[in-house]
């Protein structure tokens, strides 16, 4: 959750800081809600599972099941969207993945409260991120979904990378989640996450950045095609609407976000509806619609990479 959400909905959030719906470790919030357990079938590891992108638990089931075929292509097979010969069209891409979060930020106060520079201004480290009703978190929900995005841009050739590594862990601070990707040379760079707005408020929508006279400059307008394919292949494959209370045909333009603000490639975050919605909720503790997400994410990057 990002902080204009903080504006339209008075729900708490910081930045670039992890742009999604959170609060800075501390807050009441994080008080109140303590440990959130990960929600049956998600996959909160503590480490090592990201780089082979598949998730542990009841989630790894998931990962393979029927869960979304691709649209347009009716021969593909549904875990991966692939046509199942042999074709390999992400081959020498490079792609960097951001959970959101991470799943014990709201045990470490002080060290994700350190304030950090954006460039355009000076943000907390990190957040701990939103959480249904019912308490799934959405760290877990943007690291299973980071998983099982990287499996299938795998199978489709492309070489990935996460900044993080688990679910267990604290943070990295925003600036080390741009520097990954810059460090990747990465061909492209999205940061996964979900919203914390008011319960009537839902869809999701896609981030990207404006220039800042700085290091993000040279990529805004790349950035803009990659938001606008991610954004036209989510629609398509999970039906969630555009959102109701931020930007315009679900985009967004941020200056305040680190993890853009920083980045020297093409990079956007993508808000993947409202964790307070209780029907967009619902759908999020579902392994085959974060299969579904998790697929239409790699759509709409395979389209923008195949340009």
């Amino acid at each position: 959750m990002t902080g204009r959400a903080l504006a339209t909905t008075l729900v708490l959030c910081g930045l670039g800081v992890a742009a999604c719906g959170g609060t800075t470790a501390g807050a009441d919030l994080a008080r109140e809600r303590g440990p959130v357990p990960p929600a049956a079938g998600t996959a909160a590891t503590s480490g090592g599972a990201a780089s082979d992108g598949a998730a542990s638990g009841g989630a790894a089931d998931a990962l393979s099941g029927p869960a979304a075929g691709a649209a347009g292509d009716p021969a593909a097979t549904p875990a991966t969207g692939r046509s199942g010969e042999g074709r390999e069209p992400l081959n020498g891409k490079v792609v960097v993945i951001d959970p959101g979060h991470n799943g014990q930020n709201y045990r470490h106060p002080a060290e994700i409260n350190k304030k950090v520079n954006v460039l355009t201004q000076w943000k907390a480290c990190d957040t701990t991120g939103t959480a249904t009703a019912n308490g799934y978190s959405e760290a877990a929900f943007t690291w299973d979904v980071s998983q099982r995005l990287a499996k299938i841009l795998k199978s489709r050739g492309a070489t990935v990378k996460l900044t993080r590594d688990g679910n267990s862990g604290v943070g990295p601070c925003i600036t080390q989640r741009a520097a990954i990707g810059n460090r990747a040379k990465a061909d492209a760079a999205i940061s996964v996450h979900a919203d914390g707005s008011s319960t009537a408020n839902h869809g999701f929508h896609v981030i990207m950045p404006e220039k800042i006279g700085g290091p993000v400059d040279p990529v805004v307008a790349a950035s803009k095609k990659l938001g606008l394919d991610v954004r036209n292949a989510f629609r398509r494959g999970t039906g969630l609407s555009y959102s109701t209370y931020i930007g315009k045909d679900a985009l967004d333009y941020r200056d305040d976000l680190g993890g853009l603000n920083l980045s020297t490639v093409p990079k956007i975050f993508v808000e993947s509806g409202n964790m307070k919605n209780p029907a967009e909720a619902a759908k999020f503790q579902q392994p085959a619609f974060r299969q579904k997400i998790a697929l239409s994410l790699a759509n709409g990057l395979q389209q923008y990479l195949s340009r």
